[in-house]
């Protein structure tokens, strides 16, 4: 109950703060103190009216409230092909982070997903140890939106001067180098006298061997001795799968390899006839890779087999009526094998486009579960190393894979004569459960006559 008598103000603070921010301007006037001569309303309700002994105070729920909420960010849905991850972290507890900085990174078997952070704060809590393995909707970490300040630089600490040292002990000046030069000599040094009787010879047996002096002293007295130090280091999941892979295409396939050589100077002297016009019109290099994948889609066409897979489950051969070729990618955590699709009806700017784009996103580690996915051939590249001779081991559950090599001038017999010509060794390994040799000679043959004269594709040969 309040008394009519006097007008009262009383403060409500952060309960009218809605109030005050409010469209009303009546509540806005009336919220920095509360009269009992003017009725207070909102949204049409009186709080407040003078001609009353009771009035109503009604609090309101504002958003400074959620200022600093905590939120639980958990991990990103998986591909269907992956499983779990590894978690790494990149950043501590008490950390302060933006919008969308990455937190963490979970590496899977195929490739890094980035946990960037929802909104700006801090974090609160680690909810995963460093390299514990985590699934799709595994809480990770707990964020404090808003606050937190961004980390300001210590200001540098004025220390105080130290006393100087006394200076050394004079020590007696060095008389300084004569300006002037001494003559120059004319006439040789006198040469040593030949002694006139032959020296005393020893055989070798009757030499006796000698101790050797002692060596001396690697370090200065109380200096310590050079340690032979190792280290271990934890196998990323990455790299795990890749061995396991590896070793399970060593234990399933029949593994064959063959080779062949191709002469590159057609293709060299198109590549430096064309560059030019080719990097203006399309905005990329013109490279050997994208010969080779061109080739290869070539050949698959023409030799199913190669391109085909056995199922061991169904104990049935899968031929494929599509090309997509896998191209193996040297990372820092690992070889990745994205794959370029619908190769067959690619020319050779589009093959350019992507290898581009695939091997940009793995240098930036943003390659995707998807963008590795399938891929019914693979071509390993290992002539950019400078690499001249391989067998490269095949990428399950592919029958078949191509090594190119470095490209080296070698002596070869062109219409029985002795040329030098730029060489590349190839190979092709193949499962002989699914290829014969008749179909992998064809194959790399044809990739052979492709790379050398690249009019074959424009007569279909």
């Amino acid at each position: 109950m309040l008394s009519h008598s006097r007008c009262l103000t009383r403060n409500f603070g952060r309960s009218l703060s809605v109030i005050r921010q409010g469209n009303n301007a009546f509540a806005r006037r009336a919220t920095a103190v509360l009269s009992a001569c003017h009725p207070v309303t909102l949204n049409n309700n009186v709080l407040y009216n003078p001609g009353s002994s009771v009035f109503q105070i009604q609090y309101f729920r504002t958003s400074v409230a959620y200022r600093d909420e905590v939120v639980t960010v958990k991990t990103p849905a998986f591909a269907e092909s992956v499983t779990e991850g590894d978690v790494r972290w990149e950043k501590a507890v008490g950390d302060t982070v933006s919008e969308d900085e990455v937190v963490c990174e979970i590496e899977t078997d195929k490739t890094s997903v980035q946990v960037p952070s929802p909104a700006a704060g801090v974090i609160e809590e680690l909810l995963v140890p460093d390299g514990g393995k985590v699934e799709g909707g595994t809480p990770l970490f707990k964020l404090k939106k808003g606050a937190g300040a961004p980390k300001v630089p210590e200001a540098p600490k004025v220390e105080a001067p130290a006393v100087a040292a006394p200076p050394p002990p004079s020590a007696a000046p060095t008389p300084p180098p004569s300006s002037t030069v001494g003559p120059i000599p004319t006439t040789l040094p006198p040469v040593p006298p030949v002694p006139a009787h032959a020296m005393d010879t020893k055989p070798v047996s009757a030499i006796k061997p000698t101790a050797a002096p002692a060596a001396p002293a690697a370090h200065a007295e109380g200096g310590a001795k050079s340690a032979r130090t190792e280290s271990r280091v934890k196998m990323n999941r990455m790299r795990l799968r890749i061995a396991q892979r590896l070793k399970e295409a060593q234990n399933t396939c029949a593994m064959l390899t063959t080779f062949n050589e191709v002469d590159m100077s057609n293709i060299t002297e198109m590549r430096k006839a064309y560059k030019d016009a080719f990097l203006k019109k399309h905005n990329i290099k013109l490279g050997f890779m994208s010969a080779f994948v061109k080739a290869a889609a070539h050949a698959l066409v023409d030799q199913p087999a190669v391109n085909g897979v056995i199922d061991d489950t169904t104990k049935e051969i899968v031929y494929r009526e599509y090309v997509d070729i896998s191209v193996a990618v040297a990372t820092p955590k690992g070889l990745v094998v994205p794959v370029i699709r619908n190769v067959e009806e690619m020319n050779f700017a589009d093959i350019e486009k992507a290898i581009n784009l695939l091997g940009e996103k793995a240098r930036k580690n943003e390659l995707a579960v998807e963008d590795m996915d399938g891929g019914t051939f693979t071509i390993s590249n290992g002539g950019v190393f400078g690499s001249m001779f391989g067998t490269p081991i095949i990428n399950p559950p592919q029958s078949a894979i191509l090594g190119m090599h470095g490209i080296f001038d070698r002596p070869v017999a062109i219409g029985g004569k002795v040329e030098i010509r730029p060489m590349m060794y190839v190979a092709l390994t193949y499962d002989h459960r699914l290829i014969d040799g008749r179909e992998a000679v064809t194959f790399l043959r044809k990739i052979k006559s492709v790379v050398e004269d690249p009019r074959v594709l424009l007569l279909d040969m």
